[in-house]
């Protein structure tokens, strides 16, 4: 049966305990805390210190998630997964996820759509639960970004930025037709693709990847960022998006009681808010802590505003992303 709101009933996080600060990258790269945190806002981030997936920190955050929804693994109907960094390239990470958790036979599918991709998959886990296909849906965002990292000088304009971690979220009916998702909007435009993008190892080239990939002075297999450019079009979609996403509600950017960006720079999210003449009082900034989890960074900016006491009942909170591909989505929500 068919439901006219969803709302989320859980949230769970987990990060390595391994703390990177910038002064630890100094010492493997020509760089120095001053330069990154004028650059980024970030002073500090996680790494794994032994092999662990982006699915063994998703069991994690997918656990105590359900714990605070007050389910078990037993009640998912759909698990979404999104991530850029899988634990293997296939299966998918959703797949993985059902075994580790010991959930039903049920829907689980990857989403891989970077920065956006959290927002993407509670989109999707939002429509097919109002469909009817699913009562409780548990979506994961889930990062390991540091062994695909150039740690040297060379890579340093991107290396310094990422860090670890996953965030998820339990969805499933609203027992208040006020309460909860109102609305979700989601673009994509691929003009722009070679800006920030990962280009090795890949299925167009024979063999997938060489030893050239990974040498030269800007090797494929690392990512890349054409930081000013990204920076120009992540602070020209994110007020649109979020602009329209209140706009199809009939609301305004005073209505808004807390923004939560993805945490890509701390500088587009100040930008953003000013922009909006948002008082940055309401929006959710702790890429300074974690860096840039990508897919992780929403979930994870959520569970904490929920612990510092930031998040309320009736409040209007707007989810908003931009990321590779190019993609941008935002969230609205009754909370």
């Amino acid at each position: 049966m068919s439901v006219s709101r969803t709302r989320i009933l859980g949230v769970g996080r987990a990060v390595p305990e391994r703390v990177v600060t910038n002064d630890d990258l100094s010492q493997r790269m020509d760089t120095s805390d001053d330069w990154i945190q004028q650059r980024t806002g970030i002073r500090q981030r996680h790494h794994i210190t032994a092999d662990c997936g982006a699915t063994d920190l998703g069991k994690i955050a997918a656990e105590e998630a359900l714990r605070a929804a007050g389910i078990g693994a037993h009640d998912v109907d759909l698990l979404i997964f999104a991530t850029l960094s899988p634990d293997i390239d296939w299966p998918s990470c959703a797949c993985l996820l059902t075994r580790k958790l010991g959930t039903r036979s049920i829907p689980a599918f990857d989403v891989k759509n970077q920065c956006s991709g959290f927002l993407y998959s509670l989109a999707s886990a939002d429509a097919m639960i109002r469909a009817g296909r699913a009562r409780h849906a548990l979506v994961v965002g889930g990062e390991i970004h540091s062994t695909g990292l150039d740690l040297t000088t060379r890579g340093r304009e991107v290396g310094v930025i990422f860090g670890d971690g996953a965030g998820a979220v339990v969805l499933g009916p609203s027992d208040d037709a006020q309460r909860g998702i109102l609305s979700t909007h989601l673009h994509a435009d691929g003009k722009f693709a070679e800006k920030l993008w990962l280009e090795a190892a890949a299925s167009r080239k024979k063999p997938r990847i060489t030893p050239e990939d990974l040498d030269g002075d800007d090797p494929a297999g690392f990512p890349r960022m054409a930081g000013k450019f990204v920076f120009k079009h992540a602070v020209t979609r994110f007020p649109e998006v979020i602009q329209e996403a209140l706009a199809a509600n009939g609301l305004a950017i005073a209505d808004l009681d807390l923004l939560i960006p993805h945490q890509a720079n701390l500088r587009i999210n100040q930008f953003v808010a000013a922009g909006l003449k948002l008082d940055e009082s309401k929006v959710v900034n702790n890429i300074d802590r974690y860096g840039n989890t990508t897919a992780a960074s929403i979930p994870i900016a959520l569970h904490e505003a929920i612990a510092d006491g930031r998040v309320h009942d009736g409040q209007l909170i707007c989810l908003a992303a931009f990321g590779a591909g190019f993609t941008w989505a935002a969230a609205l929500m009754r909370w």
